[in-house]
């Protein structure tokens, strides 16, 4: 009887289930998309149908693209036992109760276990950990399905044990195709229902679900359901009322995930490579979809010294003004300051020249060691017995304000790790500095110069890391 119940329960939730759900695909005929992994005689659709899914796989793509509905699709082909956990809801206990089941099953039936985790990055290192020597000895074939980078996200071990395939949003007319079916499919769909789905409604459905057929099912749901026959019986989905079901693009950015550091990335590339469009573009997607604006102006005051540089010193303080204007100001007028600063430092002159800094550390690192010439020493302490800063001349005391003297160790004389740009402001520095560099070159009869190569962009970033863990490597 409660079996009776149960199947009954189960049919109610599923006529009632939403459009989305009704018209996930159950066979690799009714599959739309990817086609660069599941296209005719791809190796993934030729295990699939051959039911040879014998190593591990990680499905990796943006949400609505069909990752759990392409592991259903397995689900649905194989003759091992299936098994789902979603990361977010099931824990190690969870796990291992899958794990003993999935032991025991080989032992008496030699059945394999497919074992699908959802969200699979949402699992610590322990819980990802507790996979592995099942993974290896066969017991489970694992299918993870996560929208982070799963090499930065996922068990390094679990990564090499498995094959990633990268999921992509659907194309328009893939969009399209969805809508179609479900608009076609008398079962599970709106088959059985005049509907008229207008071409200019089709079109804002297929532009703001962003290839995300669950977006478009969704919205396509909404219109239908709300929407009253005419008087000849058909449901007209017409532009007005698709953009009532529609209004505002669910843009993909999670705060914590993939996007977020895209799209930061394009912001900043933007702004340095001098196209203040670009970067307004970036900057209203981090905006519009939630970003902290604090996090904006922090990359912008780096930014302001790291790629403007003495090309427009002003650029820092422009910068600078921008977030404390922000922290007074706050939402949304603060806007204005942000979107200021971003113009400033994408039309400002650009030197990268402070990147010299990270020469002169790589100096430091290989030399280790050095003293500190004794004109330059603290002459308050040990300047009677010892001598330090016997010598010192006063730049102010001298014409121009400039004394050509030693300021570097003996062994690094000539060694030069500031290049000057000739951009903006920094051309007059340039110049400026070579007059400095020639007098004391004379001055010290300084036979030999090196200008060392500013580090680029990758290498200071490195620099960077190993700075901030105290230390080189």
């Amino acid at each position: 009887m409660a079996d009776l119940f149960d199947h009954a329960l189960k049919q109610r939730l599923d006529r009632e289930a939403p459009l989305a759900a009704r018209m996930r695909p159950r066979r690799l005929e009714e599959y739309v998309g990817q086609q660069e992994i599941l296209g005719e005689g791809r190796l993934l659709r030729r295990a699939i149908e051959a039911d040879r899914l014998f190593a591990s796989i990680i499905l990796w793509g943006p949400p609505g693209v069909g990752k759990t509905t392409l592991a259903m699709v397995i689900a649905n082909h194989t003759q091992s036992h299936f098994e789902t956990l979603s990361a977010v809801m099931a824990g190690k206990a969870e796990l291992r109760q899958v794990l003993d089941e999935a032991k025991e099953r080989r032992r008496l039936y030699n059945m394999r276990t497919i074992l699908f985790v959802d969200e699979v990055h949402r699992w610590n290192k322990a819980q990802q950990d507790a996979l592995l020597p099942h993974v290896e000895n066969g017991t489970i074939t694992l299918i993870g399905a996560t929208t982070e980078n799963p090499y930065f996200e996922v068990n390094g071990a679990l990564v090499s044990r498995s094959r990633i395939f990268q999921l992509h949003p659907l194309t328009d007319a893939e969009v399209r195709q969805v809508m179609q079916m479900a608009l076609d499919d008398p079962e599970r769909g709106y088959g059985g229902r005049s509907i008229q789905l207008h071409d200019e409604a089709a079109a804002h459905f297929i532009r703001v679900a962003g290839g995300d057929a669950r977006n478009a099912l969704n919205a396509l749901e909404l219109a239908v359901e709300s929407t009253s026959p005419d008087a000849s019986g058909v449901i007209q989905i017409s532009l007005s009322v698709a953009q009532e079901s529609i209004q505002r693009r669910a843009v993909l950015y999670d705060k914590d995930g993939d996007a977020h550091y895209d799209t930061i990335s394009a912001f900043i590339k933007s702004v340095r490579g001098s196209d203040p469009d670009a970067a307004l573009y970036w900057l209203a997607k981090m905006l519009y979809s939630g970003e902290d604006p604090r996090f904006i102006l922090r990359r912008l005051v780096i930014l302001a010294g790291e790629d403007i540089g003495l090309g427009d010193p002003l650029g820092l303080v422009v910068a600078n003004a921008a977030a404390q204007s922000f922290d007074f100001i706050g939402l949304p007028e603060g806007i204005f300051p942000i979107v200021h600063a971003t113009l400033y430092l994408s039309t400002a002159p650009k030197s990268n020249s402070a990147l010299g800094y990270f020469a002169a550390y790589q100096k430091i690192e290989a030399e280790g060691k050095v003293d500190v010439p004794d004109p330059l020493r603290d002459k308050n302490r040990d300047g009677k017995a010892l001598g330090h800063g016997q010598g010192y001349v006063y730049p102010h005391d001298e014409p121009e304000h400039f004394a050509p003297q030693q300021y570097l160790p003996k062994d690094v004389l000539g060694t030069y790790f500031y290049d000057p740009s000739e951009q903006g402001y920094e051309a007059e520095v340039k110049a400026r500095l070579a007059r400095w560099r020639e007098a004391q070159r004379l001055a010290l009869n300084i036979t030999r110069s090196e200008q060392l190569p500013t580090p680029g962009h990758d290498e200071a970033e490195e620099i960077k890391r190993r700075h901030k863990s105290g230390g080189s490597r």
